[in-house]
């Protein structure tokens, strides 16, 4: 059975540029192709196939950069097998993708498209690479100083660097990610697996959640989780919740928390809107609430302009297992 294998020699190379000092050897079997890519003193990629496995194309890497000062915005595409550095370049060392910041090294790191992922390498002894998934709610990976190689799962990620004036980024846009077709599995003996939340998408509880996590979704610097009078507002802008109450607001919390979600309180209490916090942590943690669910609330605003609400609805109303 093909394995995946990577292997480094460590080989010393004269030069000035900011890169590690050696010649790194990749070798990468999937099930869509096969090759061994080499990084050669030169920096160019050596792609020599080993025969014998067929399947489809590798995917095409898209590389997004924004204009950055009087550099205009532009666009790489990357085939799989093939790489790209980043950084402020020089003469001696150009780079495929210039940030022109004096915070950013001459050769920052490398990136290396496969088939639906690719790979970044940071080459900087000293600063840390950070990826992040803008789609993802907060998800990100930090590249310490001098890691090479390190794979990156998602489907759109954003390349951060740290700069005295804040950061330079740009955009990567893997290949659409593939997934196991549900419908070739076949039927297993034994127990049905058990979902460990099951959750209601149409039930007042889990708009609820939704409210709760809206801000984080939208912006991931947003660490403030709305109050429970703050998700009232939103939610009586809605045709069915006008009439909804703190009081149902927070019953619907202690329902999440207990019966749906299970969250546990932190070790020191020392806050009482815990059960808040946690409930959008565990939820945007293991993907209960997505962007796409943002669809459910009604827009914001329209809840700017809400105006006084009629009597309250009952504080039960919209609980469904």
């Amino acid at each position: 059975m093909l394995t995946c294998a990577e292997v480094s020699i460590n080989v010393t190379i004269a030069g000035t540029c900011e890169v590690p000092g050696g010649i790194s050897v990749f070798a990468s079997l999937n099930l869509s192709g096969s090759g061994l890519l080499a990084r050669t003193q030169t920096g160019y990629l050596r792609s020599v196939s080993l025969g014998g496995i067929g399947g489809p194309g590798l995917g095409t890497l898209l590389i997004h950069v924004p204009a950055i000062g009087q550099r205009e915005s532009s666009s790489l595409q990357l085939p799989a097998g093939q790489l790209a550095r980043f950084g402020r370049g020089v003469d001696e060392c150009p780079v495929d993708i210039v940030l022109g910041d004096p915070a950013v090294p001459r050769v920052a790191g490398e990136i290396l498209a496969t088939d639906t992922y690719w790979h970044v390498s940071n080459f900087s002894a000293e600063q840390t690479l950070l990826v992040e998934n803008p789609e993802g709610a907060g998800e990100y990976v930090r590249i310490a100083p001098r890691r090479l190689c390190a794979p990156i799962p998602f489907e759109f990620s954003r390349l951060v660097l740290a700069t005295r004036a804040g950061s330079v980024s740009f955009q990567v846009y893997a290949p659409s990610h593939s997934y196991l077709d549900a419908s070739t599995v076949p039927p297993r003996s034994g127990a049905a697996t058990v979902s460990p939340f099951s959750l209601n998408e149409q039930a007042t509880y889990f708009l609820v959640l939704v409210a709760l996590c809206a801000p984080r979704l939208r912006d991931l610097s947003c660490v403030a989780v709305p109050t429970t009078p703050q998700v009232v507002e939103r939610l009586r802008v809605h045709p069915d919740h006008r009439r909804v109450t703190a009081s149902a607001v927070g019953f619907h919390i202690d329902y999440l928390a207990d019966s749906k979600l299970r969250v546990k309180p932190p070790t020191q209490q020392g806050r009482l809107d815990w059960k808040r916090d946690m409930l959008v942590s565990v939820a945007l943690r293991f993907g209960l609430v997505e962007e796409r669910h943002l669809a459910l609330l009604p827009s914001r605003s329209a809840a700017a302009a809400a105006q006084p609400s009629p009597p309250a609805e009952p504080v039960a109303s919209g609980v469904t297992p």
